[in-house]
C-alpha cells in the first residue's frame, strides 16, 4: 500500500504494525487499492436512514443509495484477497426493517454470502433456559438498546453482521471464538471436543461499552464497539490478516480492533472531525509506546 502525503500513520515503537488513517471519499480513495492486497474488510456504511452524520446525507433515495452500495462493493471485490472477507455491519431501524436486506442483497451478483451473523446488543435470560449450571435466580436483562416508545414495535436489539467472500468457500478459524461445552461429558464423546472448546455459532452478544456522555465520548451516531471488529478478525484468521480495511471508518473502532491484533490497518473517512477522534483513540490505545509515522 502507496502512503499518501496527508495519511497519518501511527503505530508502536519499533516494528509495529502501521495504522492509516486516510480523508478523503471511499470511492475515489479505494480505486488507489492493488488488487488481491486487503486481507478483511470490516466496516458499518451509511444505513440510509436519515442519520445525522457530519458530513455525510443520510437521505439520498433509496435506488440511489442502493446503486452506490454495489458500485463500492464492486471496487471492495477488485482488492479483496482470493481468500479475503467482508464483514459488512448493516441496521435498520423497525419502521425501515428492510436495509439491512436491500443492502445484502446489492452484493449477490459481487461475493458469496458465506455466513450471517446476528451482532446482539442486548439480551434477557430466563433462569429455567439456563439450567442449575449457571445458578441464576433472576431473570438477567444485559447489554444496552434504544428504547423504542411505541405500540407496534420491539426495541431494537439486534444488527446483522454479514460475512461475504469471493468463493464462499474460504476456511475460517472458528474455535477463534470458542468457547466451553458446558457439558463436559462431550469432552471425552465427541473427538472434535477434545480441547473443551466448541464453535460459538453466528450470534455474537457484544454490548456497547457504558458510556457517561453520548457527545464527548461517542460523537458519531453509528459506531460499532471495537470487539465486533476484533471477533471478525479473529475468526477470518489474524496470521492470515496482512491488511485489514474499513472504508467507513467513522471514529476508528476497528482500527482500535487492529491495534489490539497487531495487525496493519487502512481506515478511510469522509469526515475530518472524525478522523481526528479516531486517531486519539488509536494514541490511546498504544499508549506510551505510540508513535507517529
Amino acid at each position: 500500500m502507496t502512503e499518501r502525503e496527508d495519511d497519518v500513520v501511527l503505530r508502536r515503537r519499533g516494528d509495529g504494525p502501521p495504522v492509516t488513517l486516510r480523508t478523503g471519499d471511499c470511492m475515489e480513495l479505494l480505486a488507489e487499492l492493488e488488487p488481491a492486497s486487503v486481507d478483511v474488510v470490516v466496516t458499518s456504511p451509511p444505513y440510509n436512514l436519515g442519520i445525522r452524520y457530519g458530513r455525510y446525507d443520510d437521505r439520498a433515495p433509496r435506488e440511489d443509495y442502493l446503486a452506490w452500495i454495489g458500485a463500492w462493493a464492486e471496487r471492495i471485490r477488485e482488492i479483496l484477497a482470493e481468500d479475503g472477507s467482508l464483514f459488512l455491519n448493516v441496521g435498520g431501524t423497525p419502521a425501515d426493517p428492510w436495509v439491512p436486506f436491500e443492502v445484502a442483497s446489492q452484493l449477490r451478483d459481487v461475493l458469496e454470502l458465506q455466513n450471517v451473523i446476528h451482532w446482539v446488543k442486548s439480551i434477557a435470560i430466563e433462569p429455567g433456559d439456563v439450567g442449575n449450571a449457571a445458578s441464576l435466580e433472576r431473570t438477567l436483562a444485559v447489554g444496552h438498546y434504544k428504547p423504542i416508545n411505541s405500540p407496534r414495535f420491539l426495541n431494537d436489539c439486534h444488527e446483522f453482521v454479514f460475512h461475504f467472500t469471493r468463493s464462499g468457500k474460504v476456511p475460517v478459524d472458528r474455535l477463534a471464538l470458542g468457547v466451553p461445552y458446558q457439558d463436559k461429558s462431550n469432552v471425552a464423546r465427541w473427538k472434535a471436543a477434545k480441547r473443551d472448546l466448541r464453535c460459538r455459532g453466528n450470534c455474537w452478544f457484544v454490548p456497547y461499552e457504558t458510556i457517561q456522555s453520548r457527545a464527548k465520548e461517542r460523537p458519531h451516531p453509528a459506531t460499532f464497539p471495537s470487539r465486533l471488529p476484533e471477533m471478525a478478525v479473529r475468526l477470518h484468521g489474524v496470521e492470515r490478516t496482512r491488511l485489514m480495511l474499513d472504508p467507513f471508518c467513522g471514529l476508528g473502532s476497528s482500527a482500535v480492533a487492529a491495534v489490539r491484533l497487531g495487525v496493519p490497518f487502512l481506515g478511510i473517512e469522509l469526515d475530518p472531525a472524525y478522523v481526528e477522534v479516531a486517531v486519539e483513540r488509536v494514541r490511546g490505545e498504544l499508549g506510551e509506546l505510540f508513535c507517529e509515522g
